[in-house]
């Protein structure tokens, strides 16, 4: 029988064993923390339900495709419920911009802002549809093991100008500030600085117009446990609050997995959706392979990481949206102090407000409204601070300019609350950094300058996740499972062919 190990269970993570076991590999899938999920963790507080991660589904094709390689449906397992509108944006003079799926309405909107803006949209989406064909759909799930690989893909990329930033693209077709806000904000969802990451990022949009903003009825943790779910039905293992301390390996090979429980199994592959850095330093750190890897990857710039705030309120409120951004009064300045770093936290900030109980309800206490609020923030390796120490302080000037921007009365009616900070994605999820998005996405960490999806000298370690190629969010990660899954698949059973 042959046999496979997965390290996590984020979306890559089951989305892999899911291919694998599919394809008739025994597969087991082992999980450090008491649920599944990685960064789609669930926190229930006070019987509030708090999706701990990513909360926006944008190609549920993706999703569909897995469950399809046994013959099953996606919607035996979940229900998705779409959103809309997708987002709304909102800025500190009062604008409000609802960017959806109507197109009617929204180019009326863009037309109240600045009415050349409507055609200049109309092209910039496309170039959104040019680059999302050529990025995502001919090359998201591709992985790129050698140099070649990346010279065959370049001409269609230069075509598109992957060279310029996705900010750079959206000026070139809009003139209102507030707009190209509105349409090169995207990139933040992955971790990309959209002054620095690849106008290739822009086809975030073509995809949210063709298949929309959806979620899960119950929460992201509901589509986790379907996906769980699913695997099991499969005949897939899964070994959860089992911490993965050494990757085995023996010369050229690795040979299995050994747990900090006592647990160890031999298997003839092993694909990691953990964080790359951590993988290659501490659990290939008795092989030369891992401290040479790392320190490579030590030496490329990270993402920044989250500070995030879950909390829940007595009451409804039927007039915030699912999603919300917030923008502050200024946009590359702050971005560029995110980015770099320095000696303390920006005073002002942007952010991320999801409200799930606007389209599911029961994520709340009856009467009540579940929220989380993110703000983007730099990673420990550019801000050295104590979080311990600065998280109620920070969290309280969010909480304020919510009150005063978006939600009335919130410190009267708040019922339970707690935070998130880089520390926590360090401690917690081995993030290195505690980078809430792995390598961050620019052009010359992209595609064969990412970590590759399977190890160069060792011939049976693998990769799936936001490290990996193509990157991170829902569709980035579940494309790099089906990346990973093919060669696995190939090279696995082209083994017990011989």
């Amino acid at each position: 029988m042959t046999t496979a190990a997965v390290i996590g269970s984020g979306f890559g993570g089951l989305a892999l064993a899911i291919r694998l076991q599919s394809a008739g590999i025994q597969t087991t899938l082992i999980e450090a923390r008491d649920k599944p999920g990685g960064r789609a963790y669930v926190f229930e507080d006070d019987g509030f339900k708090f999706d701990a991660g990513p909360t926006v589904v944008t190609d549920p094709t993706c999703l569909e495709e897995l469950f399809a390689l046994s013959g099953r449906k996606l919607s035996d397992y979940v229900e998705l419920i779409s959103v809309a509108p997708f987002y709304r944006l909102m800025w500190e003079d009062g604008s409000v911009f609802d960017y959806s799926n109507d197109e009617t309405a929204l180019f009326e909107q863009i037309g109240k802002f600045n009415a050349k803006d409507v055609e200049g949209y109309r092209q910039f989406l496309k170039f959104s549809d040019n680059v999302f064909r050529e990025g995502y759909q001919k090359l998201g799930h591709e992985a790129f093991l050698d140099f070649k690989s990346m010279l065959r893909a370049a001409p269609q990329l230069m075509r598109y100008e992957a060279f310029r930033s996705v900010y750079s693209m959206v000026a070139r077709y809009i003139e209102d500030d507030r707009l190209r806000q509105a349409f090169s904000f995207h990139t933040l969802l992955v971790g990309g600085n959209p002054f620095k990451t690849s106008s290739v990022y822009a086809l975030i949009h073509a995809l949210e117009k063709k298949w929309g903003v959806w979620f899960p009825r119950g929460g992201t943790h509901a589509l986790v446990r379907g996906m769980v779910k699913l695997f099991e039905d499969l005949g897939g293992q899964v070994r959860m609050g089992s911490k993965v301390e050494a990757i085995m390996a023996d010369s050229g090979r690795v040979t299995g997995v050994r747990c900090a429980d006592g647990w160890s199994g031999r298997f003839d592959a092993v694909c990691s959706n953990g964080d790359v850095v951590h993988t290659y330093k501490d659990l290939l750190s008795a092989h030369p392979r891992g401290a040479e890897m790392a320190a490579k990857l030590m030496r490329r710039s990270f993402s920044p990481s989250l500070f995030v705030t879950y909390f829940g309120l007595k009451g409804e409120r039927p007039d915030v949206k699912h999603h919300s951004i917030l923008f502050g009064h200024r946009y590359k300045g702050l971005l560029d102090e995110i980015y770099r770093g320095g000696e303390r936290l920006a005073d002002d900030f942007s952010l991320y407000l999801h409200h799930p109980t606007a389209t599911d309800p029961e994520m709340a206490p009856p009467g009540h409204s579940a929220f989380y609020v993110l703000s983007p923030v730099p990673h420990l390796g550019k801000l050295d601070i104590d979080w311990e120490k600065e998280a109620p302080r920070y969290a309280d000037s969010i909480l304020d300019a919510l009150e005063r921007r978006a939600i009335p009365n919130l410190r009267r009616d708040l019922v339970t609350m707690r935070t998130w900070t880089p520390k926590d994605f360090q401690t917690t999820l081995a993030a290195h950094q505690g980078s809430a998005f792995s390598l961050e996405p620019v052009l010359w960490q992209s595609a064969y300058f990412r970590t590759h999806n399977r190890d160069d000298m060792l011939a049976n370690l693998y990769f799936v996740g936001a490290g990996t190629h193509p990157g991170a969010g829902i569709p980035g990660v579940v494309g790099s499972a089906k990346a990973t899954g093919k060669l696995m698949i190939e090279d696995l059973l082209a083994r017990k062919a011989a």
